[in-house]
């Protein structure tokens, strides 16, 4: 039963944690805000919008009492479950100068689709194969049945959930949460994680009353201030120059009208979804390789032969586990001939020497336990000594490693911490350089398992709305960003910029950048409190800092 419910339409139920760091206490809250009737047909959970409340335990149990709360919008593909990490990290620091803050992660409304029964039953039974047989066996929990991943014509209601739901979602929970606007204005300091910092931008210029003369209700008068996590407070994507990639959502070239018809006849996916490795499937294999890692780090992963085959799971694995094009086409050695322990697995899928997209990687560590080899798919790790050093913005800037030992040991991970220990045998790639260095190595795979698989709202966006794409690569289209009229919001307050240094922008450092050296775009959420010299980290410790300042 809910804790609290002060209001009609409002529920509050305390989250379970296994996190370390114990003084902050976390929470799901629930607020009804029904979508409006033109937006069809929906399930009943998505006329709520939701977010994970983190505050310190000492501090006030009314968030208007709090000294400070930070409002954060996830990145693209990304649910409130990914600021774990950097909001405990942050509450926590704030409490150590006498400030009790609260740090909200938003969850976007398309998140309501998502069905976590299978993770969190597995969680709570500390059983993988409960999780992977509700998925995938039509095994059944507590009466609920898998209901399969929803279809273009199941999500039609999405072709409606585009840039100004997305940004009036976020005022109406504000609103709703802290309805006294002198007090959101004094308390509430707004931003987010890469997309988050786009959105945050055209919140910041939105008007929300209809009446573009009066101001109380402008976006920028909701916030106290800007924080930007890999990102910018700007009206464009960050580390894409600004643009939608036209690959992305191609119809665009063809401007707005196209783009709604193509999204009302179904032509164009309501969400965004790529036939392996991006898509609704495989945001929830992380979950399931993050369970696996969270209950048994160190036992031997089956996860590749105990799911089964399919498509979007071979191909995904035939992506990121290919040592070269002659594998990749070959189809041989694949995943299955390896043995990984589980938290391998799962760092094979998003570490920064694996994954080979830069905007889902972290610095988890390091392979162990067998040979390693230079990972030559689906580029060469030469890329600047052949011209293409501008590919490294996609594809991130290390040095790509797989195990190259099929049918032999049991390959594990080197966690974070352990890197440059006196036990390391420092794997080296084929120009004889280190891969990797205790410096380059910030988020402790453990507690990114945690993140990935203990929250009741994801760490991950299973079914991301096209249309928030698609309204943000046309927002100069009558009707897209009509009521973005407050030009100088962004300016309005102070921002702090929060960057990876080996981020998305890690390219474009800008006059005040805060660079937390060797990060990854994914780090800046995940990266641990305490990290490899001894010292706090530098995300969490300065946005407390700017929060409390």
């Amino acid at each position: 039963m809910p804790v609290s419910a002060r209001e009609a339409g409002r529920t509050e139920v305390p989250v379970t944690s296994g996190s370390p760091v114990t003084e902050v206490s976390e929470s799901v809250v629930r607020v009804k805000v029904p979508l409006p009737a033109s937006a069809g047909p929906r399930p009943e959970a998505c006329d709520w919008l939701s977010y994970l409340r983190f505050r310190h335990v000492d501090g006030p149990a009314e968030s208007a009492d709090a000294d400070r709360i930070l409002v954060a919008q996830p990145g693209i593909l990304e649910g409130a479950g990914a600021f774990d990490s950097v909001a405990r990290n942050t509450v926590a620091a704030a409490a150590e100068s006498g400030s009790h803050i609260e740090f909200w992660a938003l969850d976007r409304r398309s998140n309501c689709l998502e069905d976590p029964t299978g993770v969190q039953a597995g969680l709570a039974a500390r059983d993988v194969h409960l999780a992977v047989d509700y998925y995938y066996r039509q095994k059944e929990i507590d009466g609920r049945k898998f209901a399969g991943y929803q279809t273009n014509d199941q999500v039609k209601w999405l072709q409606h959930v585009g840039l100004e739901q997305t940004v009036r979602d976020q005022y109406d929970l504000m609103a709703r949460e802290l309805p006294d606007q002198r007090a959101r204005k004094e308390k509430m300091l707004c931003g987010g994680h890469s997309l988050g910092g786009v959105l945050t931008a055209y919140f910041a210029e939105w008007d929300f009353d209809g009446n573009h003369a009066t101001t109380a209700d402008a976006g920028h008068n909701q916030c106290s201030g800007y924080f930007a996590l890999d990102t910018r407070i700007e009206k464009g994507l960050p580390g894409m120059g600004g643009q939608v990639p036209a690959d992305w959502v191609p119809i665009v070239e063809f401007g707005a009208g196209a783009v709604q018809a193509g999204l009302d006849a179904g032509i164009v996916p309501r969400a965004l979804s790529a036939p392996a490795v991006v898509n609704t499937e495989t945001m929830n294999l992380l979950a399931i390789a993050g369970l696996a890692a969270n209950i048994a780090p160190d036992a031997e992963s089956d996860l590749s032969t105990y799911i089964p085959s399919g498509f979007n799971q071979d191909m995904t694995y035939r992506l990121l586990f290919s040592k070269d094009y002659p594998t990749f086409i070959k189809g041989s050695p694949t995943v299955k001939d390896f043995r990984f322990s589980n938290a391998a697995a799962l760092a094979g899928l998003l570490d920064d020497h694996s994954q080979p997209l830069a905007f889902m990687q972290a610095s988890v560590g390091f392979w162990d336990g067998g040979t390693i080899a230079d990972k030559e798919f689906p580029a060469p790790n030469n890329l600047e000594e052949i011209g293409l050093g501008g590919l490294t913005r996609l594809l991130g800037t290390e040095k790509k490693a797989i195990p190259d030992e099929p049918g032999g040991p049991l390959f594990t991970w080197r966690n974070y911490d352990r890197v440059g220990a006196p036990d390391d045998p420092v794997h080296r790639s084929k120009d004889g350089t280190p891969f990797t260095s205790a410096g380059k190595e910030v988020t402790d795979i453990a507690e990114l398992a945690r993140s990935l698989s203990e929250h009741p709202l994801d760490f991950t966006e299973h079914y991301f709305p096209t249309k928030l794409i698609t309204d943000i690569a046309l927002a100069d289209a009558p009707g897209i960003a009509d009521d973005a009229v407050h030009e100088g919001g962004i300016a309005a307050n102070p921002v702090i910029n929060l960057q990876a240094g080996d981020g998305l922008g890690f390219g474009d450092p800008q006059p005040g950048d805060i660079i937390a050296a060797g990060y990854q775009h994914i780090d800046v959420l995940t990266a641990s409190a305490v990290q490899n010299d001894g010292r706090p980290e530098p995300i969490s410790t300065n946005l407390a800092a700017f929060a409390t300042g």
